[in-house]
């Protein structure tokens, strides 16, 4: 554990400090920024949000659509006196991958653009005085980086990115920057596991920290600020008579507060809320808390119009407030790891989430979803960029799964979203992603990926990895959709009966299905893009799902409208949304909101 991923707070021996705001911004279309020493100033810039994609604030063509290096800078003043304490950068994300420089000085790089780059800064500071902090960023794809894709370079030399997904390659710092001073001696990180007896708890823990010490005392609080329960050592548990349990839809929240001692006096101090609950699969049920829940809501995207992929707290609030209104109570990090926000306010909402890592493009096409509808195969896992993508893919597993392990709402952690699963060589490689993730968390929670159409019960090579079979299906739409809906509920049950016969006694979710709706568009008799034939594409899919108990969850696709790569499939982005890219909800939400009141 090379830095610690903790999100930064504020108390007797933390100081965390936002460095959000407006920064200088540049393009470096040449990447000669490094040679002609942009770390030690940008010779021109404008001004850029962080946080926020830079995209969507541009009104020409050639700055939204830039592909290659880019650079931040911005200032901040150093205490003379700092204690002694260590001092480091933490970036929510620099997507895709990021060099930082403080005063000149490299300090560290970060690949993997929808984590935390965590920077140890100490020896390039100026103490009692102003320091440069400047950002060599970089949005290319390729075949080795999480997500896939490719770079084109047109005619007049300018480049583009050409994604193998389906959402806009969004780039920038999406995510607040921190400066976190912590002391020399340190707590590193925490885990927790919960076991239940009857009416009480036992929450097991281990710390880790930057010196071996077993002076460490740890205290969980209640709601109404009581110690329940106390426990001294790095690893040990605690006895919590009486628990409040962490209930879906119904969150509970203990403070978990860990102190690091010597001689009775504080060296370090983290507290965290976590939820007491435990996440199983018996058979094809999914239980929390040993109670079966039927898993309904939405995959979603990070998305909304001119933030990109910012994180903003009331797009967060205003997708919550509709997500409760339609009854839901589950989402899909689709296709990426979230802000650590999103985490904390599910937490608190009684939402759970699927997580997932930046796996998606593992096809090589910018159209998987249309490749997949006909049965097209399209090689991947054959090429030689797969050890390279293998190391980005189990360093990205590591660090969300060591983010995200103590959030209660994360029920389940998703490796891949449609790669190609027909061959050997695939095999191969997903047995090294699931036996590498099963060794990072304690609570063993569930792991699974999203299956796309090619990946069928006979041919696909990957599901018998999963604890539970997600599937991403779209008859109705890609397949035999329109006037061959009929068609298409008749292979829908084909599939399903050939799944079924395999016996596998493992949960079943639906974890993409939906139609592109134009908001307003109104046809009798519901065509293709109207709001009458989305509902009634759902409830041809409803009709399917209602006939097999294997089928535990259906998470729709999409939450909300979102932004894509231009083409001819797509009219100002991907219109899949239940609600539109404003929030607002079409004629299909009030279809989800009654069917999930009563499922």
């Amino acid at each position: 554990m090379n830095q610690s991923l903790l999100f930064p707070i504020n108390n007797i021996t933390r100081t965390s400090v936002a460095l959000d705001g407006l920064w200088h911004f540049s393009f470096d279309p040449q990447k000669c920024g490094e040679a002609e020493g942009w770390m030690n100033g940008l010779p021109s810039y404008q001004l850029m949000p962080v946080p926020g994609s830079f995209q969507d604030v541009f009104t020409d063509k050639e700055s939204h659509d830039y592909c290659g290096d880019f650079w931040y800078e911005t200032e901040f003043f150093m205490p003379a006196n700092a204690d002694g304490r260590k001092v480091y950068l933490r970036f929510g994300s620099i997507t895709h991958r990021g060099s930082i420089y403080v005063n000149g000085q490299l300090c560290g790089s970060h690949e993997g653009g929808y984590l935390p780059a965590v920077i140890d800064i100490t020896g390039a500071l100026k103490r009692g005085g102003d320091n440069r902090l400047s950002v060599k960023a970089n949005n290319e794809l390729s075949e080795s980086t999480l997500p896939c894709g490719t770079v084109k370079e047109l005619l007049n030399g300018r480049k583009i990115a050409m994604p193998y997904f389906d959402f806009f390659n969004y780039a920038g710092i999406h995510r607040s920057v921190y400066l976190v001073m912590i002391p020399q001696a340190c707590i590193v990180d925490y885990d927790t596991n919960f076991i239940l007896h009857g009416m009480d708890a036992e929450v097991q823990y281990q710390i880790h920290t930057s010196t071996a010490t077993d002076d460490i005392h740890v205290e969980l609080i209640d709601a109404k600020g009581n110690v329940v329960s106390q426990a001294d050592g790095q690893k040990n548990s605690m006895f919590v008579p009486n628990a409040h349990l962490w209930k879906v839809r119904h969150a509970y929240l203990y403070t978990l507060k860990i102190q690091l001692k010597k001689e009775n006096r504080i060296l370090d101090e983290y507290s965290a809320r976590i939820g007491i609950r435990t996440v199983k699969i018996d058979g094809t049920r999914i239980l929390i808390n040993d109670e079966p829940v039927y898993l309904k809501g939405y995959g979603k995207h990070e998305d909304f119009d001119l933030i990109g992929k910012g994180f903003n707290y009331s797009v967060a609030k205003r997708d919550f407030e509709c997500m409760k209104w339609t009854n839901a109570n589950c989402f899909r990090t689709s296709h990426y790891p979230y802000a650590d926000e999103w985490y904390s306010f599910a937490d608190e909402e009684g939402f759970l989430i699927i997580d997932e890592i930046p796996a998606v493009g593992m096809m090589r096409s910018t159209r998987n979803f249309a490749k997949a509808g006909q049965g097209e195969f399209t090689a991947f896992f054959q090429q030689d960029t797969v050890p390279q993508l293998l190391v980005n893919h189990l360093r990205q597993e590591e660090e969300m799964i060591q983010r995200d392990k103590n959030h209660p709402s994360v029920i389940a952690f998703s490796l891949f979203n449609e790669p190609e699963t027909t061959s050997s060589e695939a095999h191969d490689y997903f047995q090294k992603v699931f036996a590498h993730a099963r060794t990072l968390d304690i609570q063993n929670r569930p792991l699974t990926g999203a299956l796309e159409k090619n990946s069928s019960p006979e041919l696909c090579q990957v599901y018998m990895l999963c604890d539970f079979i997600c599937l991403n299906r779209y008859y109705g739409w890609y397949i035999s959709g329109g006037a061959e809906i009929e068609d298409a509920e008749a292979k829908f049950r084909d599939e399903m009966n050939r799944w079924q016969k395999k016996n596998l006694n493992k949960p079943f979710v639906f974890t993409e299905f939906g139609t592109d709706t134009e908001a307003g568009l109104h046809h009798l008799p519901g065509i293709m893009w109207s709001e009458e034939y989305q509902q009634t594409y759902y409830e041809m899919n409803f009709s399917v799902f209602d006939n097999y108990d294997f089928v535990q969850g259906e998470l729709t696709w999409n939450f909300a409208d979102f932004a894509t790569s231009e083409g001819i499939m797509r009219v100002s982005g991907n219109k899949k949304g239940v609600f539109t890219r404003e929030r607002q909800p079409k004629a299909a939400a009030y279809l989800l909101k009654k069917r999930w009141e009563q499922k």
